[in-house]
């Protein structure tokens, strides 16, 4: 929780302790849960492999300059410094503290559109 409000800046929408809590920023809803609440046969509990392994989440926001600031702010580790990609748009990379790559992007959604 820490990591998505304080360092990513998201919003709040629902909270409860160790349950199903709901963060916003701009259009993005992330929803997570301690994994201690999962059966041992829910298909999101990790079995012998790493948390994250293999899976990039990518989150579009509208003005990618202020959250990466934000997260240099926090002095939160940067996987892979802002910067413009081969396909056009802006974006940066870090890990989350359950070690999810997660790339922070411009949203491809411009004015006029």
């Amino acid at each position: 929780m820490d990591f998505y409000t304080r360092v990513l800046g998201f919003e709040t929408v629902t909270f409860q302790p160790d349950a199903y809590s709901v963060f916003r920023k701009d259009g993005v809803l992330i929803a997570l849960q301690d994994q201690s609440q999962l059966s041992d046969d829910h298909p999101l509990k990790p079995h012998n492999r790493a948390v994250g392994l293999g899976i990039e989440i990518v989150i579009e926001v509208v003005d990618v300059d202020s959250v990466y600031s934000q997260v240099q702010r926090e002095n939160w580790g940067i996987a892979d410094t802002l910067a413009r990609r081969p396909w056009g748009l802006r974006d940066f990379r870090v890990l989350d503290p359950n070690g999810f790559y997660i790339r922070i992007t411009e949203t491809t959604v411009f004015e006029g559109e």
